[in-house]
């Protein structure tokens, strides 16, 4: 292949990548916030969990679970762990409600979270993982449960490969399918190098009995197109944490793009 074929081969396959990070259009307006509230909790009677959206981001796909008794579509979540942060409890709820190993991405998001007063590396990166949305709902009569939604991403296939090498031979009756926690996000990488990690055709690989739970082992979980994802999920929260979510991966895409070629991607 001479240098004029290399240069338009990588300019359209630039492009097709560039295509594939499409927004989904939606005519539907936005949940809007609640009023600020005002509460108080000693440590007995609160609860902190969260949630995760989990995207594939090559093919357009996100993770949405099925409640085989219940009848009903959602994304995984839970109450983290006694001293577990918070964004790791999200990643770990998120691989054991669906079986898919998963890390928060950094994403551009409006936010009321102050910058680091000495910042430094990918302290000043526009991309943040903060959570997308935040839920409070009574857990009980007199109990309060606060839920963080956060945005992440399937692994690349060599991630999954050392993660899975991590935990050989630690698998026991009781916890079959053991969790090793994902390193974070490379603050260098971008999404275009990213999808360069995935070869052609890749499927994110799907653990079995991952539930740590009766009721977690009713959950079923699907990769699906963002659209149909949206409408299994309509008239919740979720439903806006998946495309705002996915509109904020275009967004991180099309800046990064932006940066480096100095125009809009075709």
């Amino acid at each position: 292949m001479n240098e004029d074929s290399q240069l338009n081969s990588s300019s359209e396959s630039k492009s097709k990548q560039s295509a594939a990070l499409q927004p989904v259009p939606s005519s539907a307006p936005k949940p809007a916030s609640s009023r600020p509230v005002s509460g108080n909790f000693d440590c007995s009677h609160l609860t902190i969990g969260a949630g995760v959206a989990i995207f594939h981001i090559a093919t357009s796909r996100v993770i949405v679970c099925w409640h085989s008794a219940d009848g009903y579509w959602f994304l995984p979540k839970g109450r983290r762990d006694a001293n577990e942060e918070t964004r790791s409890g999200a990643e770990r709820e998120g691989f054991e409600e669906s079986g898919y190993r998963n890390r928060l991405l950094p994403i551009p998001l409006r936010h009321r979270q102050p910058k680091a007063h000495n910042p430094s590396g990918d302290v000043c990166s526009p991309f943040v993982t903060e959570p997308i949305w935040t839920q409070l709902m009574p857990l009980t009569s007199n109990s309060q449960y606060l839920l963080f939604w956060y945005i992440a991403e399937t692994v690349p296939p060599q991630l999954e490969e050392q993660l899975n090498a991590a935990m050989a031979g630690q698998a026991t009756a009781v916890n079959p399918t053991p969790y090793q926690y994902p390193p974070q996000y490379p603050a260098e990488l971008t999404l275009a190098e990213r999808l360069k990690l995935e070869p052609e055709l890749h499927e994110p690989v799907h653990h079995e009995n991952t539930a740590v739970d009766s009721e977690e082992a009713l959950y079923e979980s699907y990769l699906l197109p963002i659209k149909e994802a949206i409408e299994k999920l309509k008239g919740t929260v979720q439903e806006d944490v998946v495309r705002s979510g996915w509109d904020a991966i275009c967004l991180r895409h099309n800046m990064e793009y932006r940066a480096s070629r100095n125009t809009f991607p075709i």
